[in-house]
């Protein structure tokens, strides 16, 4: 149930790079405007889910999923009956609210639901539903919008949302109590130190700023998806939603890549991957003229891009200390916000001044730089003669998996 509802909000977050040219005929905006929507969703997460959660934490869990998915609800409504491009935007910021706050629920929730051992598989199969959006939810909904009309699109999605607020109410216990990961009653005095003193945090960071340097040279992309292929690759309008499926599927292929064989060695792994991923991005517009080797890169590039998130994760939670894993993710998942947010800005700034065949270019050089910021620690102890992979727990110590896209 509640990997359902991310499902449906992670689509809710990215539809309108599949409808982007449909919403820009429609509400007469350039593509680059709405690309923009997808700024005004990721940043607002980012600004308000702290401070919101802290306002609710006396509330009920259950009670507010429930409220931030009926709002989540609304905001698509909103959506789909905007009469103009502004009524959009704000419908956006509503969306946004909700999205944050329910983000920061939803896996201590399904945490809660469960036996202490059970924890991590629970978790992996809530933030699975994220996955399952980009190679499912926002292809369908594509193909819906183009054949019914984008607002169709929304107005389904928020009817689905709807019915999934019901459902948390009525089917899931309140699971208020502590959760199932909580801390020790008594911790050792290095825990108590405040996390920032940590001796891992230069490390977490340094994650989360290759993080959302990625991500914003992937959204850079990506939101503008649409009028690269029919621009560039000279696909057909119709054929978007049925390509962003098979990008999907490529994306799977490289979450299970990420779970097994580059996961053994996950910076040489993450290197690869982004490696790949620029040489594949900037050959769909290289391949130019040829429509069967584009979409293989587009495909490749699909496969690649599918290992990063997991990967640069898997070196997160290895670079910090047990007890602040959880502060960690969190800062993970701002930052990979973040990058969702300004890679479609930073797209809307290079499409309208240089066109949509120079963002592929633009998010190689920032795979280039994100690829020199993972190896340049990795060399820095290999000079100083540690033999280690950087950021690396002494043995003994367990790195939870997990397939999550954030």
């Amino acid at each position: 149930m509640l990997g359902a509802a991310v499902f449906l909000s992670v689509t809710g977050e990215m539809l309108p790079a599949g409808l982007l040219p449909e919403m820009s005929a429609d509400l007469r905006v350039g593509e680059p405007a709405i690309g923009l929507l997808v700024t005004v969703f990721a940043f607002t997460v980012v600004a308000t889910s702290a401070p919101l959660t802290a306002l609710t934490q006396r509330m009920g869990r259950r009670r507010l999923l429930v409220i931030a998915l009926a709002v989540l609800a609304t905001a698509q409504f909103l959506t789909a009956i905007s009469p103009d491009y502004a009524w959009v935007v704000a419908s956006r910021v509503v969306g946004g609210l909700a999205h944050g706050v329910f983000w920061a629920l939803v896996a201590a929730y399904a945490a809660r639901l469960v036996p202490r051992e059970l924890v991590g598989r629970a978790v992996a199969v809530v933030l699975g539903g994220g996955t399952l959006a980009l190679v499912f939810g926002v292809p369908l909904a594509t193909t819906l919008g183009q054949a019914a009309g984008w607002r169709t699109a929304f107005l389904l999605l928020g009817l689905l949302t709807a019915v999934g607020a019901l459902l948390v109410r009525a089917v899931l216990p309140a699971a208020d109590g502590p959760a199932a990961e909580a801390a020790p009653e008594a911790p050792d005095a290095a825990e108590r130190r405040p996390a920032l003193r940590d001796a891992t945090v230069p490390a977490i960071v340094a994650v989360c700023i290759v993080t959302a340097l990625t991500m914003t040279g992937q959204y850079a992309v990506y939101t503008y998806v649409a009028p690269l292929l029919t621009d560039v690759v000279g696909v057909r309008s119709a054929a978007v939603g049925p390509l962003l499926f098979v990008y999907g599927i490529a994306g799977a292929v490289g979450l299970v890549l990420a779970g097994s064989v580059l996961g053994r060695r996950p910076t040489s792994g993450l290197v690869g991957a982004m490696a790949v991923a620029a040489v594949a991005v900037v050959g769909i517009v290289l391949a130019q003229g040829s429509i069967v080797l584009s979409l293989a890169a587009f495909a490749l590039w699909g496969i690649a891009f599918g290992a990063i998130p997991p990967l640069l994760q898997t070196r997160l939670l290895q670079s910090a200390s047990p007890r602040i894993r959880d502060v960690a993710s969190a800062f993970y998942t701002t930052a990979f916000n973040v990058g969702i947010g300004g890679g479609a800005m930073v797209g809307a700034l290079l499409y309208g001044g240089l066109g949509v065949a120079a963002l592929p270019f633009a998010f190689a050089i920032v795979l280039v730089g994100a690829i020199g910021a993972v190896l340049a620690p990795v060399l820095r102890a290999r000079r100083g003669g540690d033999d280690r992979p950087v950021g690396a727990q002494p043995s003994g110590s367990t790195v939870p998996s997990t397939p999550s896209t954030r």
